[in-house]
């Protein structure tokens, strides 16, 4: 595969007075009162208002079990946005390698390369994104570290079948990742040029290291866990070994903002989605509630605690206190890109947020393509 062409797959372009590319994350959030369907419509709109305002790519993540969130299956939501988006790149973020066979997740995304060549993106993390029990339901196993443990050889693996190029003598040299480059060697064959980028996301050292030695892009996840932001971005850099994709180092980070027309409405939103971490936290997940029964709710000290602290990393309020979040962020980690999530309980207030910000921003307006 050509360097170049990779490497503009992987680097966004700045828009208006952003400082760096912005992208959205997608948890394709359920409120209450909501249906999943409702949510994926929601997702639609907001994947085709980020591709006409300039943001760089969409990703959606891997989550199960929790009522609250429908992106339990990233491939199949990713093939619905595919249809009804022109331009915007992609993804996963990510797919939670250990929780699926190398070879299918190989298949789904190049089915999903077919469908939108050059535009697809494969984030991968080692997490379950669930419980413990849950996760031994989709790894049908009890030994949950092993799949954690073994992500650099899955990796490895994967990776193989993406390019089709295990070595001969290899146990899976005859087996093949359709669709995927052995159709370009079959008699009359042509394959599409591109292959989806590999990204390695996480939340702590592990995956900043790994992806730093391979020369790979590197996601975190701030919006949970952003007191290793820094630690882990260091190590990315620090770590980080020219390849055949990427010859310096590409960080992006998940920011959790949410930017609505009064500041006030952005506190009781806030709240709302941080009273729906409380449930999860605590054993409990539900719908995301509405933000009146958020104001209602009597939270104990204890709660009141997690709330504070998780609300102190979530920037929120108008769009101009948004933007000045977003910068004085980015320039504290100096990450590549900015990637945001707007956790409330009605889609149309997640609508407005990116708009907002895209206003802020001075992105261009164009028009959502037919779809």
């Amino acid at each position: 595969m050509d360097e170049k062409a990779e490497t503009d797959e992987i680097r966004g372009t700045t828009q208006g007075t952003a400082p760096v590319p912005l992208s959205v994350l997608d948890l394709v959030t359920v409120g209450a009162g909501r249906t999943a369907t409702d949510a994926l419509r929601t997702s639609v709109e907001i994947a085709r208002l980020a591709e006409s305002r300039g943001f760089h790519r969409y990703w959606v993540a891997e989550h199960h079990s929790m009522p609250g969130v429908a992106s339990s299956s990233p491939a199949v939501i990713l093939a619905h946005l595919a249809a009804h988006t022109s331009r915007i790149r992609l993804g996963s973020g990510g797919v939670m390698l250990p929780n699926h066979a190398p070879l299918v997740i190989a298949e789904q995304f190049g089915t999903l390369e077919a469908m939108a060549p050059g535009r697809i993106d494969l984030g991968l993390g080692r997490a379950p994104g669930t419980d413990g029990a849950t996760a031994a339901a989709l790894r049908r196993t009890q030994r949950l570290n092993e799949g954690a443990d073994d992500f650099p050889e899955q990796l490895a693996e994967l990776t193989r079948f993406l390019d089709d190029d295990f070595p001969d003598g290899h146990p899976y040299a005859r087996i093949h990742a359709v669709p995927g480059p052995v159709q370009a060697t079959s008699p009359g064959g042509v394959q599409s040029p591109h292959r989806p980028p590999v990204w390695l996301l996480g939340s702590s050292g592990f995956s900043a290291r790994l992806a730093g030695v391979l020369g790979l892009p590197f996601a975190f996840a701030h919006h949970f866990s952003a007191q290793n932001t820094i630690p882990a971005l260091d190590l990315y850099r620090e770590s980080f070994r020219p390849s055949e994709v990427l010859d310096a180092p590409y960080a992006l980070i998940g920011v959790s903002a949410l930017a609505t027309d009064d500041e006030r409405e952005a506190r009781r939103q806030v709240l709302a989605a941080a009273l729906n971490m409380v449930r999860l936290r605590t054993g409990r997940p539900g719908l995301v509630p509405t933000p009146e029964e958020a104001e209602a709710y009597e939270f104990s000290p204890m709660e009141r605690e997690f709330i504070d602290s998780w609300n102190s990393n979530v920037i929120h309020g108008t769009a101009d206190e948004v933007r000045a979040g977003l910068d004085d962020l980015q320039k504290r980690t100096g990450a590549d890109e900015l990637m945001i999530t707007g956790n409330a309980h009605g889609g149309d207030v997640r609508l407005r947020s990116y708009e907002l910000i895209a206003d802020a921003y001075g992105f261009r307006k164009d028009q959502p393509a037919d779809a």
